[in-house]
């Protein structure tokens, strides 16, 4: 049985005659209780203060319609700021243009103030808007109907996404200026059917890109593909469109745009506009087992600090890791709120899986504050305007600096005092920011990689675009010859190369086999049979095997269900509403087995190391059963099993396989050690890569193994979590060396003796000291 954490002093909310206390609306009023309560102060580790900071202008073009300027007037923006002043510039000179400054800098007028211009200047004149997602398509048609309307001119506006009606469609093809959109209508609607759309494209000025830094990893990939098969298009039918895109903070915006574009772009990063002053707290639970370093829950932590301001009526929007994370605590703060007598419906999770009308009803509470509470995954990093929100809190660290930020500026997006709460889990990454927050503040954020030479990526493209205009012999794709991938397409049946020129051949469509987002199958949705089969969610192909399993517990907004069965095959799950005590948690293994070595580098004489590789591998991952895991006490309560097909991709892994004499000759005859010290470095691995390598500890996996299919010798894999790698490994395989220094340096600072979840987990009762045969394995690498 689990050990009980112990109990820690609880903030008091109410006064001993159980009356309500005063509300304190003074956020830093309520910021010094919290820095100051016996229980919590020696938890807060660091604070950073940042200053408020005036606004910087600019001026408006000399030839800027007189209507557009009073209706920014009217809004209480009477100049620009001088990002957007150069921005507008950059635009109406008709050069590509990628803004990068902070969440509420006022980046959507950079591209929204020369669209409208044009169309008011050209009738004719057509703009197409892209953005990540359906939920900030609609939040921003909001803004631009209401400029557009207030500046004059019969300026047509729609948005395309599945919910558009057939009648608005044909209006839309036939008559929109303004077409908002998101990549997957792009791909699948507008592009295969182009002829439908010879207005939008023979008359197309602009093409805007949104939240240029979420088109990374896979999604940025395809979304290269998407952009090169648009401009085709446009060429096709003789325009050639200037792209304005806008961006997070991100360390390479103008690099990730020119590889997304295939075109020079301009960048504009001097941020004008005014920022309210913001306190930066990192905050590290209290240990509830020192012998294994153990902290408490950081749910646990995330519910007793946001119950603080939610008490004092303070807005407050805490991030989770996972969808599991924002429901376990939506629940857990849903229960707080009942303690305190307040309504619980006042706090909402909110995460992929919501429905449409449910994420737009959160989204609208939050800004008219009939929602005092969010819990959300990283959804709620983008743009969507979610109103004047003054404390943002993490629990756990994001993955990057650049998500880390996005999330921090979510709280005092009007210019308010706001406050930022991260708070550390006991992963060694977690643990080494803890130690060393100049690494945090001083470092800068991630660059945003994409790999548009990804085969499977790159040859979906292709396909889809030989499908709406032919290729010509020659003709560069994404900055590259496709010759090798359409004659495969011809062997295929595919296509027909007829003359000098590539003709699609098959009655198949391809773009509705393609998503963008993902490179498994569609959604799975949930059906609550309790209710007439109502739906509840949908859930992601890759989610589905671990949380809609028979027997989960499948948690919506802080309401538990149980699932009665999975139709894997119809992508159905059955689920019935229960009030239960615990949660689900599915447990997965993976297996690697090589396809191909593409290189190859021996171990440094002397060392355990035999080589490091770089390769194509297959890895199987099998989800065999699931624990139940009570709120509260995060106490295990039993097991059961899962039934689902194996889950299957072929990716690039880099690895590194060790000499199994050299290696027991370190450790002695004990197995046990040399198992134990492989997975502490497992362990380590995958909390240093995103240090070096900038990703998200999420897109990766990292395995130890005592025996490798592949040569029968110890070897620990790192792998891209994506068909085809998107660029992981291979910058892994370059950066070893600096990422071993970063693991042992992290192992090392750790005050655990024998080894613990802050460095290199937990101890078996086999192992005689884990953590020491991890660091002599280290030294040994390094």
């Amino acid at each position: 049985m689990a050990r009980p954490e112990r109990s820690f002093p609880t903030i008091p909310i109410v006064k001993p005659d159980g009356q309500r206390p005063d509300v304190e609306h003074d956020i830093t009023k309520v910021l010094a209780e919290l820095l100051e309560h016996p229980g919590l102060k020696e938890c807060f580790h660091h604070k950073h203060e940042i200053p408020a900071r005036p606004a910087v202008y600019g001026d408006w073009p000399a030839n800027f319609p007189d209507g557009l300027r009073a209706a920014l007037a009217k809004r209480g923006i009477e100049r620009p700021y001088r990002h957007q002043a150069v921005a507008i510039d950059h635009a109406l000179a008709r050069r590509n243009t990628v803004v990068i400054t902070p969440t509420a800098s006022g980046k959507s007028l950079c591209y929204n103030a020369p669209v409208v211009q044009s169309i008011l200047e050209d009738p004719n004149a057509r703009a197409l808007y892209l953005f990540p997602t359906k939920a900030l398509s609609h939040d921003q048609y909001g803004e631009l109907y209401e400029l557009t309307q207030a500046s004059g001119g019969d300026i047509k506006i729609y948005t395309y996404d599945g919910d558009t009606p057939p009648a608005t469609r044909r209006a839309l093809r036939d008559s929109g200026n303004i077409v908002v959109t998101n990549p997957d209508m792009l791909h699948a609607g507008i592009l295969p059917h182009h002829t439908q759309w010879i207005r939008l494209f023979e008359n197309l000025r602009y093409v805007i890109i949104d939240e240029l830094h979420q088109y990374r990893g896979v999604f940025g990939s395809h979304m290269a593909g998407v952009l090169a098969r648009l401009r085709r298009v446009c060429a096709f039918y003789g325009r050639q469109p200037t792209f304005l895109c806008s961006s997070a903070t991100i360390a390479n915006p103008k690099e990730l745009a020119e590889q997304l574009l295939g075109e020079p772009v301009e960048l504009v990063d001097e941020n004008g506009a005014p920022t309210g002053s913001r306190t930066f707290l990192f905050y590290n639970p209290p240990v509830v087992n020192r012998e294994l370093n153990v902290r408490r829950s950081v749910r646990l932590e995330a519910r007793r600090l946001a119950m603080r301001f939610l008490a004092n009526e303070h807005q407050v929007i805490v991030f989770g890791r996972s969808r599991m994370d924002v429901e376990v605590m939506t629940t857990y703060l849903k229960r707080g709120m009942t303690r305190l007598h307040r309504d619980p419906e006042k706090v909402t999770g909110y995460r992929g899986g919501y429905l449409p009308n449910e994420r737009r009803a959160i989204e609208k509470g939050l800004r008219t504050k009939e929602i005092l509470g969010v819990i959300s995954t990283n959804a709620l990093e983008l743009g969507v305007d979610i109103g004047s929100l003054e404390v943002s809190i993490m629990a756990g660290y994001p993955g990057t600096i650049a998500s880390a930020w996005q999330q921090a500026g979510r709280a005092g997006r009007r210019g308010s005092p706001s406050v930022s709460i991260y708070i550390a889990g006991s992963t060694p990454l977690d643990q080494f920011l803890m130690k060393h927050p100049e690494y945090f503040f001083g470092a800068s954020p991630e660059a945003a990689h994409i790999n548009p030479s990804n085969l499977p990526i790159y040859a979906a493209h292709v396909k889809c675009a030989s499908f709406e205009v032919p290729f010509e012999d020659g003709e560069p794709f994404c900055q590259t010859d496709p010759g090798a991938v359409l004659q495969f397409l011809e062997d295929e049946h595919l296509l027909r190369h007829s003359g000098n020129r590539w003709h699609y051949a098959s009655d198949a469509y391809p773009a509705e086999d393609i998503s963008l987002r993902s490179a498994a199958g569609e959604n799975f949705i949930v059906l609550d049979s309790g209710r007439n089969n109502e739906v509840v969610a949908e859930l992601d192909y890759d989610s589905a095997p671990f949380f809609i399993h028979d027997d989960a517990v499948y948690i919506h907004n802080g309401k538990t269900y149980l699932v009665e069965k999975l139709d894997w095959d119809r992508r159905t799950a059955f689920v019935r509403h229960k009030v239960v005590d615990y949660y689900t948690d599915a447990e997965a293994s993976s297996t690697v087995q090589v396809l191909q070595i593409d290189e190859e580098l021996p171990g440094p004489k002397g060392s355990p190391i035999a080589c490091s590789r770089l390769g194509d591998v297959s890895v199987q991952t099998v989800i065999a059963k699931f624990k139940k895991v009570k709120f509260e006490t995060q106490e295990s309560i039993g097991y059961g099993p899962v039934q689902v097909p194996t889950l299957e991709i072929q990716t690039q892994a880099a690895w590194l396989t060790f000499d199994q004499d050299l290696l027991r000759g370190k450790f002695g005859a004990r197995a046990s050690d040399v198992g134990g010290s492989l997975r502490g470095l497992a362990a380590l691995l995958r909390h240093a890569i995103p240090l070096h390598v900038l990703c998200d500890s999420r897109d990766f996996s990292v395995m130890a193994t005592l025996k490798a299919p592949f040569d029968q010798r110890p070897a620990v894999y790192v792998w891209d979590r994506y068909p085809g790698g998107i660029g992981i490994a291979q910058r892994v395989h370059r950066n070893l060396r600096d990422i071993v220094v970063t693991a042992d340096r992290m192992v090392k600072e750790c005050r655990c003796v024998h080894g613990c979840p802050s460095c290199v987990g937990a101890q078996l009762d086999t192992e005689k000291d884990l953590k020491q045969a991890t660091i002599a394995l280290l030294e040994a690498l390094s």
